[in-house]
């Protein structure tokens, strides 16, 4: 007989790491396992520390949360520990997150914690605790297929947090369990109350945890120093509008604070990192048709090589706050591409297309891969070095 982590043993007999952030959510998984008469251990990670951090709200992480997360522990009377991975997520995901930023690209530092920090180092922290499982706080939901588990959207689809773990492995799925994955936000904030917590009103957390108010050029600046060079902003029609001071203030779909004043509205259309230009345009010219992907996890059915030479009808999600759409998966000379049917507007380089076998509260998450680059419904204007090199072809 399966408990309820779909484990053959008694929940006493099963030892849960659970992943505590200090928020609400990860707070109500600690409870709910230790209510069900699990064998409970409490870890929280210090993954960064910048003053500000200590006592803002809306982060996580660092200072408060990490003291939210020891009362917690107190209150429920379970094991807690604090480890310090502050150099790990420097080097995997705020290092990563600058040099992307830098190539033109649009990061996601979510995707890449839960990929190396939480998932890989964290996974293999639990095992040496000898924990069963490690649990988390993460709006998803997961059962048991064939061999291994499958990911699915959960119940409460305005929490869905899927599209930041579809790099997860089959092991890893297979080690992890969501137990948030079938209740509301309003459901989760009630167990806290009836768990007596503290943080049962806590705000949930918004911003890039290393980021302040969401200053992402502050931060890079403080990291590479000599990121931020001025350049040309461009037209489509190549047209030379003004300087701008680093690409980094930009990003794909932007309109305002562009710094140049025309009688059209204009929107940044692509970041040409190697001529340092910001390339701009009209809402029309955000458009995308198809996507080229790198690094592509599979952790649905089959495997990638099995796709059928006229593709896969999948949905696709391009951006976390934008719902699956209808989309066609194929390889291509070793690539994964995604056609989207519909097309999409404000798609970006270094953000995660993920693939999802339908659109509503069951969908089976398949994998997903990170944007290398996209096709526009417009060309873009030649840089210099293009003109110099079409120039010599002609002689």
């Amino acid at each position: 007989m399966l408990n309820s982590l779909d484990l053959p043993k008694r929940p006493e007999d099963t030892r849960v790491v659970v992943a505590m952030s200090g928020g609400v959510d990860s707070s109500v998984v600690a409870g709910l396992m230790q209510r069900e008469g699990y064998d409970v251990i409490g870890v929280t990670l210090q993954l960064y520390d910048h003053g500000e951090a200590v006592h803002r709200a809306g982060a996580c992480c660092a200072g408060q949360d990490i003291q939210d997360a020891r009362r917690v522990a107190e209150r429920l009377g379970i094991p807690h520990y604090v480890l310090d991975y502050e150099d790990r997520f420097r080097e995997a995901v705020i290092e990563r997150f600058a040099e992307s930023y830098i190539a033109g690209e649009t990061p996601i530092p979510c995707v890449a914690c839960n990929q190396t920090v939480k998932f890989s180092d964290l996974l293999e922290t639990a095992r040496t605790l000898g924990a069963d499982v490690l649990a988390t706080g993460h709006y998803v939901r997961s059962q048991t297929e064939g061999n291994h588990r499958a990911l699915y959207r959960p119940v409460d689809l305005d929490r869905d947090q899927s599209y930041f773990l579809f790099a997860t492995t089959p092991d890893q799925l297979d080690f992890l369990r969501f137990p948030l994955g079938g209740m509301t936000k309003a459901e989760t904030r009630e167990l806290a109350r009836e768990f007596g917590l503290a943080i049962a009103d806590k705000q949930d957390s918004q911003d890039i945890c290393f980021v302040p108010q969401g200053k992402y050029a502050d931060v890079i600046e403080r990291l590479k120093p000599n990121a931020a060079e001025p350049g040309d902003i461009v037209h489509l029609d190549g047209r030379v509008l003004g300087q701008h001071q680093g690409i980094i203030h930009y990003t794909i779909g932007q309109r305002r604070g562009i710094g140049i004043a025309t009688g059209e509205p204009l929107y940044v259309v692509r970041l040409d990192a190697e001529n340092r230009r910001v390339i701009v345009g009209p809402r029309e010219a955000l458009g995308t048709r198809e996507i080229i992907l790198r690094d592509v996890n599979w952790i649905g059915p089959g495997t990638l090589d099995e796709l059928p030479e006229t593709g896969l009808e999948i949905h696709a999600k391009v951006r976390s706050t934008r719902p699956p759409k209808p989309a066609i998966l194929r390889m291509r000379d070793g690539a994964a591409v995604v056609d989207l049917v519909d097309g999409e507007s404000g798609v970006a380089p270094g953000q995660a297309c993920v693939f999802f076998d339908s659109d509503g509260d069951t969908a089976r998450v398949l994998g997903g891969g990170w944007i290398d680059r996209t096709s526009a419904f417009v060309p873009l204007p030649a840089s210099d070095s293009d003109q110099q090199e079409k120039v010599v072809t002609q002689i």
